[in-house]
């Protein structure tokens, strides 16, 4: 009897000896989760791939949607989300607070700035030039006037049908207000909003729009902003933005929420205006969109960094992150968020009653828009945001 009882206090002492193994390793396996019962198999703690993924905060639902489907897919791999804006993501980057495996900022815009200071800073390029490797548009999303319906009728009429930034520096940058372009005398002084340039990517494809229009051309040079005419039209229209807000999607909230009051013109990313039309419609008169001359895409795009902190795993892992993004059943998801899918193969409009390009047309949703603008090179950017910093009073 007592021979039995030791074997078995034996056998107790070598599982536990198994299981102790195992947990230092950082991988049990348990009964019914091996590969014979058709499971998955647990991946040994340390042994998963991570990439580090910073992204601009306009996208959080897509990306976090995302990443949920992509560990599921991926058991080995994970992705680390870190939401910031990319002006603020991007001089982090330079300075070397952040070391993400992959990036991606609103649009290229700002890509290309930090690219530009980060081969003056460090003297090599932060992003592959061409090949699989180079930045590719993960969405689009263009830029857009975001109108009470009535003040948009004034608008349109002085601008003899079009909505332009010469008819609101008219409007803004007079002291009869509403009046001086044929609105209503209740309506007071025109209240337009863009966000901080040097804080938001919307207000800086505000500021490159308008420079644009000042031109007739569609691409600048920076001896271009150093032209005194040029920058008082600039800080002309600027008078009519009473705070320039660090975040376009609190910025667009507001509009809703208060109405004419806060502001009659906005500039906002489409997906952001796609998502509160509805919710506007009925509270202060209806809230419409308006495409700008020339159309300012955000794409979005996926850049995977050649920084040294990047690995060969992480550089492999990354990939398979960015082939998911633009994977179609990730993409069409991106419709109900109300962005355009990069992928050309992805319609626009389908079948899902949730897209919003199925229903929002009456409220000015458009497919086809303007002829697209180029973007300006890094220091065109650098530049204009110099420019706008010395011309234009900031926020109190």
């Amino acid at each position: 009897m007592r021979g039995k009882l030791l074997i078995v206090i034996l056998l107790l002492l070598a599982m536990g000896g198994v299981v102790w193994l195992a947990q230092k390793r950082g991988a049990i396996v348990l009964p019914g989760t091996g590969p014979s019962t058709g499971g998955s198999t647990a991946v040994p703690s340390g042994s998963k791939v991570t990439v580090t993924v910073v992204f601009g905060t306009e996208k959080r639902d897509w990306i976090e949607s995302a990443a949920e489907s992509f560990r599921a897919k991926h058991p080995d791999l994970d992705v680390e989300l870190v939401s910031k804006g990319s002006l603020e993501a991007a001089q982090d980057i330079l300075d070397g607070k952040l070391r993400p495996t992959v990036w991606s900022p609103a649009d290229s815009l700002v890509l290309g700035m930090l690219d530009a200071d980060w081969r003056t800073k460090n003297g090599a390029p932060l992003f592959a030039a061409d090949g699989e490797l180079a930045p590719q548009p993960l969405l689009l999303s263009p830029l857009v006037f975001v109108v009470w319906e009535d003040r948009a009728q004034a608008l349109l009429k002085a601008g003899k049908g079009e909505l332009t930034w010469k008819t609101i520096r008219k409007a803004v940058s007079s002291n009869k207000g509403w009046l001086a372009i044929g609105g209503k005398g209740d309506w007071g002084f025109v209240k337009l909003g863009h966000t901080d340039p040097t804080r938001s990517n919307s207000g800086l494809q505000a500021l490159v729009s308008m420079t644009y229009e000042y031109y007739g051309k569609n691409q600048i040079a920076v001896a271009d902003l150093l032209d005194p005419k040029y920058q008082a039209w600039v800080r002309s229209i600027e008078r009519g933005v009473t705070r320039f807000e660090p975040s376009t999607g609190i910025f667009m909230t507001d509009m809703v929420r208060f109405g004419p009051s806060r502001y009659d013109i906005a500039l906002v990313y489409e997906n952001l205006a796609v998502s509160q039309l509805e919710n506007a419609q009925g509270r202060w008169g209806n809230l419409k969109l308006y495409y700008l001359p020339h159309t300012m895409w955000s794409d979005h795009p996926g850049a995977l960094l050649q920084g040294s902190w990047v690995t060969e795993p992480q550089k492999k892992a990354a990939r398979a992150w960015l082939q998911h993004l633009r994977s179609r059943p990730v993409q069409e998801a991106a419709l109900r968020l109300g962005f355009r899918p990069a992928d050309p193969a992805v319609p626009i409009k389908n079948q899902d009653g949730a897209n919003p390009f199925n229903r929002l047309g009456p409220y000015g949703l458009q497919i086809d828009l303007p002829p697209a603008s180029a973007s300006p090179d890094g220091a065109v950017v650098r530049n204009l945001l110099s420019m706008w910093s010395r011309i234009v009073p900031r926020n109190p």
